[in-house]
């Protein structure tokens, strides 16, 4: 199994980035999958997760309004819109999956892993 996270890069504050997470290896129908991220300095936190039909999506507080969270399962594919981006939107940003097609909002309880990508937010 294999998660490959993309898109991270630089932005002013006020803007926008795309993240992308491919998942390969497993069928991408039976996952849940999330983002979470982490700063400098600080424990890595759930941002967004989506179970495995899209049915079911959740935002933590910091994001809500501003993040959107989707999926495309026949491109194995799951995306972070980010907008409106902060400074304190800086970190590593990290896409997993769970087996049993949930989204909990717990980093442990996600089975793989990506590698993350890195979001720096300038003000």
């Amino acid at each position: 199994v294999q998660l490959q996270a993309s898109g991270g890069g630089t932005a002013q504050a006020g803007g926008s980035l795309r993240l992308s997470c491919v998942l390969s290896g497993v069928a991408v129908n039976l996952h849940g999958m999330g983002w979470f991220r982490q700063a400098p300095g600080k424990e890595r936190e759930f941002v967004a997760g989506i179970t495995w039909d899209g049915i079911w999506i959740s935002y933590s507080d910091p994001v809500k309004g501003r993040f959107i969270i989707s999926r495309d399962n026949r491109k194995k594919t799951m995306c972070l819109q980010m907008n409106s981006l902060k400074a304190e939107d800086t970190g590593a940003y990290f896409c997993a999956s769970k087996i049993n097609g949930m989204a909990p909002t717990v980093e442990r309880e996600y089975d793989y892993w990506g590698q993350g990508t890195q979001v720096t937010i300038s003000s």
